[in-house]
């Protein structure tokens, strides 16, 4: 039959068209079922259009700053038109890609809403015609992929006007003159540090008792006094009560961690709360587990439904677009073995490989355990720190500014944690996953060569410095 699949993949964002992919090249018959664009939220509305209005930014703060480099530039102003056009431009271009490689690995496109209708079907409404006519599709195995969206305030839903989402956000037709940024985890730092960078005044306010609360701890204090050098005001342990919205602006009530209430007038406000898993109405009541709406499954995506797989945004976090593509592999191979293939070997997905990375300036990122939750775990621990302003390439770049720190089991010298604050650190933590993908022990860390003049030595000099070994610090 035609509409018959060995799998079929219910959203197209990175971990659904990855895990597609996959299960294409393992010779599985495959479909992609897709309401809105495929790519999904990351490649259209998030992780990648975000990124290039952050590096219009990161232009935009160097040319600022051109004297520092002995140069010369005047009359420096922003487009914002143009950054989002620009921004839009490539999201357009990864979304014509996405097509390009579904056509490439023969995996069938059905544009339209799909509801499962039991473990191996499901119904597809609409198509791209606009006709509205319904489908039904059937496969041995359904991996739902579809993904999550940005969490509302219920006293102020997002009316896209003066209370933004990060869609929102990434699509101004102008620039706040005053922002509000509720929530301070990556979503929330990044906008925060982009409209800051454009001239925006910025306020961050965030409920708990540091900002980017998921980092370490040190990484937190660093980033909280270079923002707050920056101009962007950092209110923590404090919360906005309510909201009252007008033509001109909001009225925001904020408490902060004395407890005392205040009323300021801002422009706009971003909300950067969490996310709301997209499953309702999709017909998963019944073949999964669920907590507050996240769909429950083993370490290979497996529900409690045989042939009923779930990956990404969807399940339990960590929520980033890299976990989800990995999910997608994992998961793929693991129905290939079910199927039969004796070639593929998954392995489950271990979470305290995955890196987090935020891309504000300057950028944070991270792997495994933060010195605290190493503590809570029972580890004796070694702490190696590395600051930039030891590093010459650092140095020669003008980004002096951030550190390396590295925890390791000092019993067993297994790499436990690594968390950097600092220009280009995003790049750098791969070297880490790496690392402990492989159970690296701070012997192997310690004989390996790292290039010179590189940001790179740091990683090498956090390491060494955690067994009293640092050479130019």
């Amino acid at each position: 039959m035609a509409n018959d699949y060995d799998v079929i993949v219910l959203g197209s964002g990175p971990g659904g068209y990855v895990a597609a992919i996959r299960c294409a090249q393992l010779g599985l018959k495959t479909a992609i079922v897709e309401r809105e664009n495929l790519g999904g939220i990351c490649l259209n509305w998030g992780c990648i259009p975000t990124k290039a209005m952050l590096r219009s930014a990161e232009i935009f703060h160097y040319m600022q700053h051109a004297g520092d480099y002995g140069l010369v530039a005047q009359g420096i102003e922003a487009d914002l038109a143009a950054i989002v056009k620009r921004s839009r431009g490539v999201a357009k271009q990864l979304n014509q890609g996405i097509g390009h490689l579904m056509k490439k690995n023969k995996i069938t496109v059905h544009m339209g809403t799909g509801t499962l209708t039991g473990a191996n079907s499901l119904t597809v409404k609409g198509d791209p015609a606009g006709s509205g006519a319904e489908e039904a599709l059937t496969a041995k195995h359904i991996i739902v992929a579809t993904g999550a969206r940005a969490r509302d305030l219920t006293f102020a839903p997002a009316d896209g006007k003066r209370v933004w989402t990060y869609r929102h956000a990434m699509t101004p037709t102008e620039l706040p003159a005053k922002l509000l940024v509720i929530g301070s985890g990556a979503i929330g730092i990044e906008f925060a540090s982009f409209y800051n960078d454009l001239g925006s005044d910025v306020t961050v306010v965030e409920m708990l008792d540091r900002i980017v609360p998921v980092e370490d701890a040190d990484v937190s204090t660093f980033l909280e006094k270079s923002l707050r050098k920056q101009g962007i005001n950092i209110m923590t342990g404090a919360g906005v009560d309510a909201i009252k919205v007008s033509d001109a602006g909001i009225t925001a009530t904020i408490k902060d961690k004395s407890g005392n209430a205040a009323t300021s007038d801002f422009t706009h406000v971003i909300v950067a709360i969490g996310i709301v898993p997209n499953t309702e109405n999709i017909g998963i009541d019944g073949l999964a587990d669920m907590d507050r709406g996240f769909i429950q499954i083993d370490p290979y995506g497996r529900t409690k439904t045989k042939g009923l797989w779930a990956i990404g945004d969807c399940t339990p976090g960590p929520w980033l677009a890299h976990k989800a593509s990995h999910e997608g592999v994992t998961c793929a191979e693991a129905i290939a073995q079910e199927l039969g293939n004796t070639e593929v070997h998954p392995h489950p997905l271990n979470r305290l490989a995955i890196p987090g990375c935020t891309y504000c300036h300057p950028q944070v990122a991270s792997v495994g355990l933060t010195e605290a939750k190493a503590k809570e775990a029972g580890y004796d621990l070694k702490i190696g720190n590395f600051p930039f302003i030891g590093n010459g390439k650092a140095i020669a770049l003008g980004e002096a500014e951030g550190f390396i720190k590295t925890i390791f089991d000092a019993k067993t010298g297994e790499l436990l944690g690594a968390h950097m604050v600092g220009a280009e650190v995003t790049e750098l933590i791969q070297g880490y996953t790496v690392g402990k993908v492989l159970e690296t022990t701070e012997a192997e860390l310690m004989q390996t060569i790292f290039p010179h003049p590189t940001l790179s030595e740091m990683m090498h000099e956090s390491v060494l410095d955690a067994y009293g070994r640092a050479l130019h610090f």
